[in-house]
């Protein structure tokens, strides 16, 4: 098995080289990304069109579209109903003009079709995997020049060829456990990443999200794998959380920028993982930081600050102990912060979120340490004016 790892790994690397570049060209260091999630169109009832709406998509140069599939091993549409095939009314459509059923193309991707003819300079990539997707990836890791091979047929599908400007990995976690474990070695990103450099060319835009927790950032090459990224994108966010089952049951900053009195682990910070990222050799220039545009929640809490108990997630409409910010923001309005994150008491619950003013703290320290820019999952959380990703954009 490691003879034949170490054989796919040089082969990909010869192919990387063989590309126009075997790093892509330097681009605009101020990233301002967000992701839209496919279901969002059908209970959140958040659609392209909203991006228009909210003037969210003059804040954005990225837009990351979760997720499409890893199936197999090769890269696969998600939901094809959502994705390609759901009409659009008129009053839903970007262009105020309805779906019919000679359509060329439906769903979210004909309105952002539309959202990138009005908008040229917005950058469009198809994110793959996430927390529920991520099984196929160690077959893919497997066999990378197949996987490469596929996210670039599936790109130039002729019912939206041209529609993406490329791929994001969001693998959790390679080498790692997440929803299911992975034991493909500290290569297999960088593998998988030097495969899509050289299938897809030095032009297209690659990226992977990555970790926050420095554990599992110690089991990968992240380094190797920023070589052939134009970006990775780290998820600082949900270090500490109630859901059913959990054993968190104290409250705590589920996004702090920085350590504070009574953090459960000190590691546990977006400048914790950011100084690992860049000691593991990942350049600056290379990472963003991720914040969450919802909050985390605990329930039966007996008192305001931060590692008070509590007896078990509060609820949210989506699921235990989650809500969006444009919720909690008007229902459990801030009352203190931890570590650079806001926090809420409200009756028996507790919540932690990013507020504007928190979001421009997290933007300072992204221009003090020379980062990337910054990225927010997801977008259906912010508020109707957009003012979550305007102070992130700023």
């Amino acid at each position: 098995m490691f003879a034949r790892s170490a054989v796919l790994l040089v082969l990909v690397l010869f192919l990387a080289a063989c590309a126009d570049k075997p790093e892509p060209p330097e681009k605009n260091p101020q990233v301002v990304a967000g992701y839209f999630t496919e279901w969002g169109v059908y209970g959140r009832g958040f659609r392209v069109k909203n991006l228009q709406d909210s003037g969210a998509v003059g804040r954005l140069t990225h837009l990351k579209y979760a997720f499409g599939k890893v199936d197999g091993g090769r890269c696969a549409v998600g939901d094809r109903w959502a994705a390609f095939e759901k009409p659009v009314t008129a009053a839903d459509s970007v262009d105020g003009v309805a779906d019919t059923a000679g359509s060329p193309l439906k769903g979210s991707f004909g309105q952002l079709r539309k959202l990138k003819a009005a908008h040229p300079g917005l950058k469009i990539i198809w994110s793959f995997g996430g927390w529920s997707g991520s099984a196929g990836f160690t077959a893919a890791a497997g066999n990378p020049a197949r996987f490469a091979e596929s996210c670039r047929a599936l790109l130039n599908d002729p019912r939206w060829a041209g529609l993406f400007d490329g791929v994001d990995v969001d693998w959790e976690y390679p080498n790692a456990c997440g929803e299911v474990c992975d034991s493909s070695g500290p290569g297999a990103l960088t593998v998988l990443l030097a495969a899509l450099r050289a299938s897809l060319g030095s032009q297209a835009l690659i990226s992977a999200a990555v970790p926050g927790d420095v554990g599992k950032l110690r089991a990968a090459d992240y380094a190797g794998a920023s070589r052939y990224a134009d970006w990775l994108g780290a998820m600082t966010y949900d270090y500490f959380g109630a859901s059913s089952g959990s054993k968190d049951k104290r409250t705590a900053a589920h996004s702090a920028l920085t350590t504070y009195p009574g953090i459960p682990r000190s590691a546990a910070t977006t400048e914790a993982t950011v100084t690992e990222l860049l000691a593991l050799g990942v350049p600056a220039s290379k990472v963003l930081i991720g914040v969450g545009f919802y909050g985390r929640g605990w329930t039966g809490v007996n008192g305001a600050e931060p590692g008070t108990s509590a007896t078990g997630p509060a609820p949210g409409r989506y699921g235990d102990g989650i809500e969006d910010y444009h919720v909690l923001v008007d229902r459990c309005p801030p009352t203190g912060t931890a570590g650079g994150q806001a926090y809420a008491r409200c009756g028996s619950q507790w919540w932690s979120y990013d507020t504007p003013e928190t979001i421009a703290a997290k933007v300072a320290y992204a221009r003090q340490r020379s980062l990337a820019g910054l990225f927010a999952w997801e977008l259906s959380g912010d508020t109707p004016d957009a003012e979550l990703l305007t102070a992130l954009s700023r």
